[in-house]
């Protein structure tokens, strides 16, 4: 059976034109694909529903309520009767609105008051509201410039029908016709998820253009000695829809992570062009294209498919994490690097064939003139060259430093602490999140905590005396609690402020609570839901709030047969926490093992760890890195450990690949170590560069999840290069005198180190 490189080679030099025609029919049926990308945001991108955790807490959002909008109304006084008037005509307006279950403010208190009308004149709407009590004044009214309407949407509506709602209150408020001095702001959760989303969009465009012209530059300087310097750059775009393709078919979404994915690829997948296009320009100075696009193929398409695999292998790591965000991350850089490679593996000589291509200074190869490019490619090789050699004589003391280094970066790496709060992760001056820490400011926090609780009977006297004592312990023990509210607390003030003594006392009491009330606290007989009303709170101390509520259940002993469970958004962050910090661990070793067991499969040998080991000293400076620069783990750093082996992987590969090619040739192994890093040194200088320029771009996003990444993996790339260009040479020179590869018994010979 033919080698399936060599059958390619064959079609490319004989049937240049089929190649391309079905190549583009593949690149049209990915455009298709292009429209059907959607975006994602909200919970479903932080916890798997498929997980009890996750079930909990969509069972909670679809029983019990969604997340509210909020209508924040300011003015010169809110309490001006054409102001409330005009905030009643609009709440009517929204509540004939679809998947909206109930909407109150300050307008519905005044007519409760008064007799279900509003007081006429401000001396009666003052007077109502100095008699209210203070605690449902401060919540509709905190201010006497501002006002606020909560909109309750319908339980267990998704996040795209949230979006259709909001767009439909926003053109409701555009024709309202509000009085001269009012405005209108449409704020929380869901509009926040909303303005995100659109963010996300406008970011991921800007982010890919920044990429592409970054990318350009970089390519355009430091490959310069070949001809089309430029078409790696066509390649990768082709790389990128055909990504975009495949995530529209397989319903892969795009999300807050996922939108770092796009210039990581750009900087991975123009290693693969380069790769190619540089050994291409290499064979065709020397030999015909045909044999110049057989030689390309038949030893770098292999060569890199390794390299590509063991990239792929670091990113399918990810696909192990609960937190789906990760994983889809992880999916679509493995696509990715798989679609990039395939475009480069075909395009570039087809392209070359097509245009007939002619490499660049053919006359200039062997004596260039002082002070041009190739002049200056040729020292950098030679540099290169000589310092794997050097370094290949005496590996020991370089392997000794660099593993030092090493171990006090997996040390700091522990110290590094872990960010789940995702209003760090997005623009300061986003004016969602600006609405909303607005009303945190003024009305205090407006998060809750709810517990869940399931029993034969919940309507019980013996599980209502329960949910009574422990709401109350909890509230009196805790000074983080501002309030709770259950099925226990309204059948109190249902029922002259006493619990019932019997069930049908309770059942009699229940069945005098409005059912738009009730239905936020009870479902049937068999669940109940408290809601735990709580200060502001960073993501730490939420976490150690949620861990103290969880031993209090247990030391309030409930009764036999009950089940409390804690869920919302508030115990799903904390739980985000602990995924990051187990995930991103086990990624990095998962990472390591997939990788190690391609190697070994590969090569059947134990040298074939040899490119993991610059690697693992990589991945101990980040963590070192990450630590003086005081950034935080989050869902995109995560990945860090686990993409930075995928990533280098393929320079080392790339580099021990042609080195066992020339020991194929007879040569000694420190002649082959130099020779190996000197020509393909500069290839990979040239995409490493290239794929820096690439991440650059996340250095200037918006989102700070996303431009803290960026920072970490740029320096990340270079150390990829360092490990690859010096290390490497060390750990090669150790295994081929000691361990033995069977292309390496020659006689080490005096290399070409000069």
């Amino acid at each position: 059976m033919k080698n399936p490189y060599e059958w390619l080679a064959n079609a490319i030099n004989n049937h240049t034109w089929t190649v391309a025609g079905v190549a583009v029919a593949v690149f049209v049926l990915a455009l298709f694909g292009l429209t059907m990308v959607t975006m994602e945001t909200g919970d479903d991108t932080y916890i798997d529903k498929d997980t009890p955790r996750g079930a909990l807490l969509a069972h909670y959002k679809d029983t019990y309520g969604s997340d509210a909008i909020m209508l924040i109304y300011e003015a010169d006084s809110v309490r001006n009767p054409d102001a409330l008037r005009y905030i009643d005509r609009l709440q009517e307006d929204l509540r004939n609105e679809r998947y909206v279950d109930e909407v109150s403010g300050v307008v519905d208190l005044l007519k409760q008051a008064n007799g279900g009308t509003l007081p006429p004149s401000m001396a009666e709407i003052n007077t109502i509201i100095e008699m209210a009590p203070p605690e449902m004044v401060e919540r509709v009214l905190p201010s006497d410039m501002m006002t606020i309407s909560v909109i309750a949407l319908e339980p267990g509506v998704s996040t795209q029908v949230q979006g259709q709602v909001l767009e439909n209150i926003e053109t409701i408020i555009s024709i309202s016709e509000p009085p001269p001095g009012v405005s209108v702001t449409v704020s929380g959760t869901p509009a926040f998820s909303k303005e995100m989303g659109e963010a996300m969009g406008a970011e991921m465009g800007t982010l890919i253009l920044v990429a592409m012209i970054f990318m350009t530059i970089a390519v355009m300087l430091l490959f310069s000695h070949v001809r089309y310097r430029l078409l790696p750059i066509g390649v990768v775009a082709v790389g990128l829809i055909l990504t975009f393709g495949f995530m529209g078919i397989f319903g892969i979404p795009v999300s807050m992570v996922v939108i770092a994915a796009f210039p990581v690829l750009i900087g991975v997948g123009i290693d693969y062009a380069i790769q190619f296009q540089a050994r291409f320009d290499e064979e065709a100075r020397h030999s015909p294209l045909p044999e110049a696009v057989w030689t390309t193929i038949t030893q770098m398409g292999p060569s890199i498919l390794i390299a590509m695999t063991a990239t792929a292998l670091g990113f399918i790591a990810m696909f192990f994490t609960p937190v789906p965000m990760i994983a889809d991350f992880g999916k679509v850089c493995a696509i990715g690097v798989a679609s990039c490679y395939v475009a480069a593996l075909i395009i570039i000589p087809v392209v070359g064939l097509i245009t007939n291509y002619r490499p660049k200074n053919e006359t200039q190869t062997v004596n260039p003139a002082p002070g041009t490019g190739h002049s200056l490619v040729l020292r950098y090789e030679h540099f290169i060259g000589k310092m794997a050699y050097t370094v290949a004589k005496r590996p020991l003391p370089v392997l000794l430093v660099f593993a030092i280094v090493a171990a006090g970066g997996y040390y700091l790496d522990e110290k590094v602490p872990i960010s789940a709060d995702e209003k760090t992760f997005v623009p300061d001056t986003m004016p969602a999140l600006q609405d909303m820490e607005k009303i945190t400011r003024t009305m205090g926090a407006t998060s809750t905590v709810p517990v869940i609780v399931t029993a034969d009977d919940v309507l019980s006297p013996e599980m209502l005396a329960w949910i009574d004592r422990f709401g109350t312990y909890e509230v009196e023990q805790n000074d983080k609690m501002t309030g709770v509210t259950s099925i226990a607390t309204l059948i109190r003030d249902y029922n002259g402020g006493v619990l019932p003594e019997t069930s049908a006392e309770a059942d009699a009491v229940v069945a005098r609570i409005p059912a738009s009330t009730l239905e936020s606290y009870l479902n049937g007989n068999m669940e109940a839901a408290l809601e735990f009303s709580t200060v502001a709170m960073e993501m730490n101390a939420m976490k150690s709030f949620i861990e103290g509520i969880r031993s209090d259940i247990a030391w309030n002993d409930p009764p036999a047969g009950a089940t409390v469970r804690i869920t919302g958004s508030g115990e799903m962050f904390t739980a985000l926490m602990d995924d990051i910090a187990d995930s991103k661990t086990f990624m990095t070793v998962l990472g390591f093992a997939f990788i190690l067991g391609f190697l070994l499969l590969v090569y059947r040998r134990i040298g074939a760890v040899s490119p993991l080991v610059p690697i693992a000293f990589v991945v101990g400076w980040c963590g070192g890195i990450m630590y003086f620069l005081g950034l935080d783990y989050t869902p995109l750093t995560a990945v860090l450990g686990s993409m930075s082996i995928g990533v280098a992987s393929e320079y080392t590969i790339v580099i021990m690949e042609r080195c066992e090619e020339e020991l194929a040739k007879g040569v000694g192994y420190l002649e082959a170590i130099q020779t190996a890093v000197q020509k393909i040194g500069m290839a990979i200088t040239v995409s490493g560069v290239a794929t820096i320029s690439g991440f650059a771009a996340l250095t200037v996003s918006t989102f700070n999840i996303i431009s803290n990444f960026g920072v970490v993996t740029v320096i990340t790339i270079g150390f990829s290069l360092v490990g690859a260009i010096i290390a490497l040479p060390a750990v090669l020179s150790i295994m081929y005198r000691h361990a033995g590869s069977p292309r390496a018994q020659v006689q080490a010979g005096a290399g070409v180190a000069d």
